[in-house]
């Protein structure tokens, strides 16, 4: 038996028909990959985040990384420990290099996430670190700077636990930070695109990021390269408020390029 090859649309299809056509697939299957979307239309994938974005302000699919689902579809984050284990070498990475940035003195804010968790570890490892005071939300990001307990002091946000995530959000998850005055803050999240700035799967969390993001004199985005040109639902900030990203060579070429004339510098771990 012959096998169907798949169907594959004629390149230069107008944009509202082709955006149309991108709306009845995701909605027919269920699930539609960028980069499946971009090979069947002849466009690029960077073409394909932004009909998908224009195809989410009307309502009709729902970004998630990776693809879209339809509008109904429940996104769902995974436990902390099971998305520790994903892109795992990227995120040690990433957090050899930020943990680098800080000095000696120095009050860093330390967001939640598997990621910002390597950073601790990293952190917990420099011998040469002292005086220096770590601010965060994450239950387990503290205890993991616990055995660094001589030279680096901890302290923890306040707030309501989320379930699963070992993080602290409001009501009182952001009291302690409208206090303090951060050298830097590194963030986590679940999307970074040009466009629609710093975004994040969950609402309650994405507004303790906003606070630490206004804690802090120096921003630096940390996010794998599964994440670079996503959207999620909940905005963090835009690209200008953030003064480095940092991430892998996995990450797109075409996010990053648009990221930079957006005027974030990017560093590749």
């Amino acid at each position: 038996m012959t096998a169907v090859e798949p169907l594959v649309e004629a390149p230069g299809v107008p944009a509202e028909l082709r955006q149309d056509r991108i709306a009845d697939e995701v909605e027919s299957s269920g699930f539609a990959r960028v980069t499946d979307l971009a090979d069947r239309f002849g466009v690029s994938v960077v073409t394909v985040r932004s009909d998908l974005g224009s195809l989410e302000a009307v309502g009709r699919v729902r970004r998630v990384r990776g693809g879209a689902v339809p509008v109904g579809a429940l996104r769902h984050e995974p436990p902390l420990e099971l998305a520790a284990r994903e892109h795992e070498k990227q995120k040690a990475a990433i957090a050899a290099y930020a943990a680098s940035l800080v000095q000696p003195g120095q009050v860093v804010i330390l967001d939640v996430g598997s990621t910002t968790t390597a950073i601790a570890l990293e952190l917990v490892a420099r011998r040469d670190l002292h005086d220096v005071t770590i601010v965060t939300n994450g239950l387990n990001v503290a205890l993991a700077l616990e055995p660094a307990s001589d030279r680096i002091s901890v302290l923890v946000t306040g707030g309501m636990v989320r379930q699963l995530q070992h993080s602290l959000v409001n009501p009182f998850g952001s009291l302690i930070l409208e206090q303090i005055s951060a050298h830097m803050a590194f963030i986590g999240c679940n999307g970074v695109d040009a466009a629609r700035g710093v975004t994040n799967l969950n609402f309650a969390e994405a507004e303790v990021k906003r606070a630490m993001i206004l804690a802090a004199r120096e921003v630096v985005v940390v996010a794998d390269g599964s994440k670079i040109g996503e959207v999620e639902a909940a905005r963090v900030c835009s690209m200008s408020e953030v003064d480095l990203v940092v991430t892998d060579m996995s990450a797109p070429d075409e996010a990053i390029s648009l990221i930079e004339q957006a005027g974030t510098t990017v560093h590749h771990a």
